[in-house]
């Protein structure tokens, strides 16, 4: 291995371990919250923010594009050392996401707040309430829409402690709105998403200052180059079709929730997005320090070592998010209870299907970002976008035909397998990555992984009833027997022998610090 590849995975073992530790921060933060703030608004209430907010998410679908192509031409440019492309490239992002905030707007205040008052399940006692949410839920969105050139800045430059310490930043702040809800002085629905506003405009404030001070492209300027623009606008009017497909999935499913069942069933779906959230953070922090890395690779033309980087992502992501999920999985009603008290219906099994669902998508996040940073995405998005846009009439269908409302989750995760297929044949010819290779090494691999790790908790689950001391016992042995899997199954000898060294050697570094102690 080269010296620059050896230096680029200690960055990237650098900067997961950051993103972890924030993480972890985040996540206890997080449930906590949720918590509180499910009982302090009741589950109607939970459930209106949750599918009200699902709104406004339905119009990011225009900016998700943009998002999307702004991280991929930011990290671009820097691996191929740009400055002064790099400069013009920030500003005329800015100058794009504040035109689409101006649009976006419009758009919802007009056909948003029509969707609201007309179609959607909602106590009319509630209604008013939940129109001011959506004005709320505007205003926070277009500020995370102007931040969005900024974080990319921080992710490509993969200065991820300071997106680590504004993220913990971001979860006190939310762990502040936890307390002030349950003294809320008017109604809590409303306060509550006014608070969430204040908190969005206090983040974005700090990832402009901390962006301007250390990276020279970030000082904006009014620039419209017709060269750049045209190239970004060719990228995101492709990648608009996956940005959408990826809303309707999510949000018209939560929409369809509601149409069908009603708030409550919102809530349950939101409870199982938190426990999604969490888990999801952990691989998400790792592709956030995988990803530049892949861009990088490809740029430099470095095609070995970002196939090294593509299969490895893939199979780590999936590792990482098994050792999490299956002792949720195995334990998911009793966690409820502990966490909420007041566990809505249907929130079991959607909890379950969701992490299925992340687990079957976790395999594809580096093909996403080989895909992306080819810049070739025309045939890929019109492939891959439609086929996730049939998520929302299929589920539709499903639900006016009398299914259960987790029947949402099914369908996304039989999608996302047909979408993965996809992918794999349309890389093949883009940048030569071999099906057979990715399938063998990948696929089988962890759906292999995934059997023998699950069998032993999953006979003892029916076996035990549910208790503090069992629920330890069952997560333990959930734990190990993944551990057990992926050690033994998951990793070639050339992965065991490292990972044996590695242990090796933090042992005698313990044994010596406590020697010496």
């Amino acid at each position: 291995m080269s010296t620059q590849a050896s230096d680029n995975n200690k960055r990237i073992a650098k900067n997961t371990l950051l993103l972890y530790f924030r993480m972890l921060f985040m996540m206890v933060v997080s449930l906590y919250t949720s918590r509180v703030i499910l009982n302090a608004l009741g589950v109607e209430d939970f459930g209106i923010y949750n599918v009200v907010g699902g709104v406004v998410a339905m119009f990011t679908v225009i900016s998700g594009s943009l998002s999307a192509a702004i991280s991929r031409f930011i990290t671009y440019e820097l691996g191929k050392g740009d400055q002064s492309k790099l400069n013009r490239i920030f500003s005329a992002s800015v100058t794009i996401q504040l035109l689409l905030s101006l649009i976006i707007v419009v758009l919802i205040e007009s056909v948003g707040v029509w969707f609201l008052n007309a179609k959607m399940t909602i106590p009319v006692d509630r209604m008013a309430a939940a129109n001011w949410v959506l004005q709320f839920s505007i205003i926070t969105f277009v500020i995370n829409l102007v931040s969005v050139p900024y974080n990319a800045a921080i992710i490509a430059h993969e200065k991820m402690s300071a997106f680590a310490y504004i993220s913990i930043l971001e979860a006190v702040c939310k762990l502040a709105i936890a307390f002030l809800i349950i003294v809320s002085p008017m109604d809590k629905l409303i306060f509550y998403a006014i608070l969430m506003c204040a908190v969005s405009i206090i983040v974005r404030f700090t990832y402009g200052h901390y962006c301007k001070k250390h990276f020279a492209e970030c000082n904006y300027h009014f620039h419209w180059d017709k060269e750049i623009l045209k190239k970004m606008f060719g990228f995101a009017g492709w990648n608009f079709i996956g940005a959408s497909s990826s809303v309707l999935r999510d949000q018209g499913g939560n929409i369809v929730i509601n149409l069908f069942y009603g708030p409550s069933v919102n809530a349950a779906r939101g409870i199982a997005n938190q426990v999604n959230g969490a888990i999801m953070g952990f691989v998400s922090n790792f592709m956030t320090a995988l990803n530049p890395q892949i861009t990088k690779s490809y740029a430099a033309g470095d095609r070995q070592y970002m196939m090294t980087l593509i299969f490895q992502g893939a199979r780590l992501s999936y590792y990482m998010l098994l050792l999490l999920s299956l002792p949720v999985l195995v334990n998911t009603h009793y966690i409820l209870v502990i966490w909420l008290k007041m566990v809505p219906e249907h929130a079991v099994l959607f909890v379950q299907l969701i992490l299925g669902f992340a687990m079957s998508e976790s395999i594809s996040n580096p093909l996403i970002t080989a895909m992306l940073a080819t810049g070739k995405i025309r045939n890929y998005q019109i492939v891959v976008g439609g086929l996730q846009m049939m998520n929302l009439p299929i589920s539709y269908i499903c639900l006016r035909l009398g299914c259960m409302p987790e029947s949402v989750l099914i369908v996304a995760i039989v999608i996302s397998q047909c979408c993965l297929a996809a992918r794999l044949y349309m890389l093949r010819s883009l940048i030569g990555l071999s099906s057979i290779k990715y399938l063998k090494n990948v696929y089988m691999n962890v759906i292999l992984v995934s059997i023998v790790a699950i069998v032993v908790p999953l006979l003892l689950s029916y076996k035990m009833d549910e208790s503090f001391l069992n629920f330890i016992i069952l997560s333990f042995v959930a734990m190990i027997s993944t551990v057990f899997s992926e050690f033994l199954i998951g990793c070639n000898k050339k992965e065991r022998a490292f990972l044996i060294d590695k242990v090796k050697t933090f042992k005698v570094k313990l044994y010596k610090y406590v020697k010496n102690r």
